[in-house]
């Protein structure tokens, strides 16, 4: 495997991962939730990634992430990161456009490996969204996993615990390649099987 294709996950227990990787995180509590999204983007970030962050509080995001990164104006500056609220991206034409959103994370990799970056990370802590727009956002992470292994894109996609089934959790780690769950104080993996090559 050539070797610019293995990134840096920033995440302890999972590693190296490869472009075109999809996984969640669930968790219970804000603490959990910072546990890995804040390493998995200071690691895109020191690894020459275009990073995206698209929350649903963005002010918060940005004080949270200069609790880490000294530099984070530095990113900023060079538009080497990018912390979007979720309207803004989600609900830009006014409606959960899911075509014109998957074409949008396209056009931000072009215009990232244009910039000299190695690809894009993308995050999303969209908890307001998933509630209003929640069958729309499942069938959007389910094209979003279809598509994202022909890309140097990797995708963390994060989801409270607290707002959803059973059942409904299930759905949400189906459409990933894989799932962290903390269990106690460890994060755990659950792999999902695709059954087309990826991660198992």
């Amino acid at each position: 495997m050539r070797k610019e294709l293995i990134r840096d996950s920033g995440i302890n227990n999972i590693g190296n991962v490869n472009w075109g990787t999809h996984f969640c995180q669930l968790y219970l509590t804000k603490e959990d939730l910072m546990d890995l999204l804040i390493p998995y983007l200071k690691a895109g970030l020191e690894n020459n990634e275009f990073c995206i962050w698209v929350t649903s509080n963005p002010l918060g995001a940005e004080k949270t992430l200069r609790e880490v990164i000294s530099n984070l104006d530095i990113y900023l500056q060079k538009g080497q990161i990018e912390i979007i609220p979720y309207n803004d991206w989600y609900l830009k034409t006014g409606f959960f456009d899911l075509q014109g959103i998957l074409n949008g994370w396209i056009e931000k990799l072009d215009k990232a490996l244009k910039n000299g970056y190695d690809g894009l990370r993308l995050t999303e802590d969209v908890f307001t969204l998933e509630e209003e727009y929640r069958d729309d956002f499942i069938e959007y992470e389910e094209e979003l996993d279809r598509m994202i292994g022909n890309y140097q894109i990797i995708a963390l996609c994060t989801h409270s615990l607290n707002r959803y089934n059973a059942t409904e959790i299930i759905e949400v780690i189906t459409n990933h390649q894989f799932a962290l769950v903390k269990k106690g104080r460890k994060w755990e993996t659950i792999n999902v099987s695709h059954g087309d090559g990826r991660r198992t």
